[in-house]
């Protein structure tokens, strides 16, 4: 069953106050279906009326195979977070580092709390004591593609990256101090707006509702809700209407991938709670600009390239990949996270 908890290390631990929580089952019409009723996720990619990829749909998190590279963690879902080779964390730090609430991840004995199992998963997020509440299914992982862009983990943006993510001073003193409390701070934790790297790697699913003007995506997760523009319309100048903390997106189609640009996002700049890439506090500022690129090779899957340009917070403009994957006959569930929020005095910070 379905988790209806915040999944973001500590952050599960204490605000979880209900597991299990779905809608009842109901069957979609027009589905490819096999003999027994089962979906074929391998089916062909489904298009709308004018020919373009049908995103429509509710879609999870995925895992993906083994990182490109020595990258700084381990391939998604198999011991990854921070722990990693070949580079150095924020300010100096060895790599190897913790995730919130806990120990070195990456199968050195990461404790549970930290959203992982103890010696084992730390990406793939649970819940509790040793052995934890699973809180999504173990699925099959799709096939790695050696010459994409590294898999994003769940704690760490840059984790599967070789020598993690190239931070400006600026960055790597927020990030630092992000992790020093350990992500209390975190939107997630706060029933806040998350950035999208958050919100492509949560659990909790989100629903796809594609028009031929608008794509609207509803996210679980602290009841987000995101705009995409598809209406020809540019988008607008850095700087010109007011941040947003989903920014300001349009889309345009480049054959069967749809490309879609963000900026003018609140940054680490507006406050505490403010441009989280990742749980572990990976940040971005005002001049963020977001590039998804979104393709759906089958029926069943979905691949989101995210790269970030951001002069303020990184070197060089970085890529990851982020994998999803259809939730046939599933509706989301309402959580609304501020109904009891309840996580800093449980953690005695009120």
């Amino acid at each position: 069953m379905r988790a209806k908890s915040a999944v973001a290390g500590i952050i599960v631990v204490a605000c979880s106050v209900s597991i299990g929580a779905q809608w009842p089952k109901h069957q979609e019409s027009g589905l490819p279906r096999d003999a027994q009723g089962n979906v074929r996720m391998d089916a062909p990619t489904p298009r709308t009326p004018d020919g373009k990829p049908d995103f429509s749909g509710v879609w999870q998190r995925a895992e993906s195979g083994p990182p490109r590279g020595r990258g700084r963690g381990g391939r998604q879902g198999e011991g990854g977070g921070a722990q990693g080779r070949g580079g150095q964390a924020p300010g100096g730090q060895a790599l190897g580092e913790q995730v919130p609430g806990g120990q070195a991840p990456g199968g050195q004995g990461a404790p549970a709390a930290a959203g992982g199992r103890e010696g084992g998963d730390t990406n793939a997020p649970f819940a509790g004591g040793r052995g934890g509440v699973q809180l999504e299914p173990q699925t099959e992982r799709f096939p790695f593609d050696p010459s994409g862009p590294p898999v994003a983990t769940f704690f760490e943006a840059g984790g599967n990256m070789e020598g993690g993510l190239p931070y400006t001073p600026w960055a790597a003193d927020i990030r630092k101090a992000r992790f020093a409390l350990q992500a209390r701070d975190n939107p997630d934790a706060m029933c806040m707006p998350m950035g999208f790297l958050q919100f492509h790697q949560q659990p909790q699913p989100r629903k796809i509702i594609q028009t031929s003007k608008l794509i609207l995506i509803e996210y679980e997760a602290n009841y987000g809700l995101r705009h995409i523009y598809l209406d020809g319309r540019p988008l607008p100048p850095q700087g010109e209407p007011q941040p947003w903390w989903y920014g300001y997106s349009v889309g345009r189609w480049d054959g069967d991938t749809l490309v879609v640009e963000t900026n003018n996002l609140r940054g680490a700049e507006d406050g505490p709670y403010d441009g989280w890439l990742d749980v572990n506090g990976s940040p971005y500022s005002q001049q963020a600009k977001f590039t998804e690129r979104f393709r759906r090779p089958t029926f069943g899957r979905l691949q989101i390239d995210l790269t970030l340009e951001d002069p303020k917070a990184y070197t060089k403009p970085w890529t990851v990949r982020v994998d999803q994957r259809f939730r046939p006959d599933e509706e989301l569930i309402e959580f609304v996270c501020n109904e009891n929020q309840q996580f800093r005095q449980r953690i005695k910070i009120d």
